[in-house]
């Protein structure tokens, strides 16, 4: 399997603690940055079509908006009812203050 990675964003517009949306490729990703990580999801909820940036973020929880269901932006497990279905993460790779990702 071969990685490709697609500059996502500047390093700098990912906020601390906080989540924003980028388009990458014609998707809609969620970026995450926490105690100095980054991570990727999709983002929108498998549960209600909601966009997960407009949720809040506790730790390495997004809460959705829409239905206050819970993934976990590390492996995008669905933490709590009514999601029944984790949200896709990307791998993210740090460079010159950009953030790639591998959209696989």
């Amino acid at each position: 399997m071969t990685e490709t990675w697609i500059e996502a964003a500047a390093l700098s517009g990912v906020p601390q603690d906080d989540v924003v949306a980028v388009a990458v490729q014609g998707k809609e990703i969620a970026l995450y940055s926490v105690d100095g990580d980054v991570y990727a999801t999709d983002n929108i909820c498998t549960h209600g079509h909601a966009r997960l940036c407009e949720g809040f973020l506790e730790g390495h929880e997004i809460e959705c908006p829409l239905h206050q269901g819970r993934f976990d932006i590390r492996n995008g497990a669905a933490m709590c009812a009514p999601l029944t279905e984790g949200i896709r993460t990307y791998p993210v790779r740090i460079e010159g203050g950009k953030v790639f990702l591998d959209l696989g």
